[in-house]
């Protein structure tokens, strides 16, 4: 069992930024990919990043050059470095660890206003 718990989320201004946490209860040295999920209102879950123990990279178009996902092996521990929000960033982000099946956190809300 992983469990995923996220925090950082908030209410920020249109062009602010925040910076998520995801702390899991175990080490996420061996757990090859993690990553962060958003699902905003009415819409269907979707990736936002994805990071792999080796520090691959990948982000959806919408996030590039904006958001920068991390992991601190040590500290068992993913971030979302999240710049540049616009309002259609305004979703609930999910944290998420594969390890033969998929973990995920309860999520934090995001919320960018104009």
């Amino acid at each position: 069992q992983v469990q995923l718990v996220e925090s950082g989320g908030g209410l920020v201004q249109a062009g602010g930024s925040l910076r998520l946490s995801c702390a899991a209860s175990v080490s996420i040295y061996n757990i090859n990919t993690m990553g962060w999920y958003r699902q905003a209102p009415g819409k269907q879950r979707e990736l936002v990043a994805t990071i792999t123990r080796h520090g691959t990279t990948n982000y959806a178009d919408s996030a590039k050059g904006r958001f920068t996902i991390s992991r601190d092996n040590a500290k068992n521990t993913v971030y979302l470095q999240m710049n540049s929000l616009n309002p259609e960033d305004t979703a609930v982000y999910y944290c998420n660890a594969y390890r033969i099946v998929d973990y995920w956190g309860r999520g934090t809300q995001v919320t960018v206003s104009t």
